[in-house]
């Protein structure tokens, strides 16, 4: 249960409570795309974990063992209702219509691919870098931390990354970045691919913040690419003081 008390978005409360107040388990065919997704978001969160979920079980199998376990639904029911006190923000979806991420709302790593639709089983793979190039999707998926004094950083993995202002984030690739993801980065428009933001302030948190897509404004060198992105929504106030705090 530890693994959702980050939901803050009024989607997937609604729809995860949906789901588990149902008596019998969804038809993961009959559902549409949007709504596998996100039961696939919470069953990445409820199974990654779970050994007797092999890394090949399909959605319909981790449904059906939920389902099995009427006492982790019961705690589900009572759980989720609970959860509403976190939304704090006025959320907006996205203009790509199976993706169910909503701006200014927290997810994991595993429910940001989940959302993509990455992957065909329960259980999401692992995403351990901070950029992830979906080329399906035409989408490049940009995760940073803002304070990076945490131990994990190196001097060499220390990117730059921060707010300008409501509607300017300044965000340093990978020293690895080759000249393809860097051109990537730069024409992103003219080919038609989108970039999305997600920060978190330190390392330790499990939920990244969805900044939502950024266009491309400039950019300064090579390795690292110290690209300024304009957000397509401004971030409210209180994120952007606290984003400014952690890197004060």
């Amino acid at each position: 249960m530890g693994r959702i008390l980050h939901l803050n978005d009024n989607e997937r409360l609604a729809a995860f409570a949906a789901f588990v107040a149902a008596p019998d388990a969804p038809d993961v065919d009959s559902i549409s795309e949007r709504e596998r997704r996100l039961l696939r978001m919470l069953f990445s969160q409820l199974v990654s974990a779970v050994p007797s979920v092999g890394k090949d079980a399909d959605l319909t199998e981790a449904v059906q063992l939920l389902w099995r376990h009427p006492q982790v639904l019961a705690e589900l029911r009572e759980l989720l209702p609970a959860l509403w006190e976190n939304v704090s923000h006025l959320n907006q979806k996205l203009d790509a219509p199976e993706v169910p991420l909503q701006v200014h709302a927290r997810y994991t790593r595993l429910e940001i691919l989940a959302a993509f639709g990455v992957g065909d089983v329960a259980k999401v793979g692992a995403w351990q870098m901070g950029v992830r190039w979906l080329p399906e999707q035409m989408a490049d998926l940009l995760a940073f931390t803002l304070d990076k004094t945490g131990t994990s950083f190196s001097p060499t993995t220390r990117y730059r990354d921060y707010a300008i202002s409501r509607d300017l984030v300044h965000w340093e690739s990978q020293n690895a970045a080759g000249s393809e993801t860097r051109s990537r980065y730069e024409n992103h428009l003219s080919l038609g691919s989108r970039v999305y933001l997600f920060a978190r302030l330190k390392e330790t948190d499990r939920a990244f913040w969805f900044l939502g897509p950024a266009n491309y404004v400039s950019h300064t060198g090579e390795r690292p690419m110290a690209v300024t992105w304009r957000l397509a929504h401004p971030l409210p106030g209180d994120l952007f003081a606290s984003f400014a705090a952690a890197v004060a």
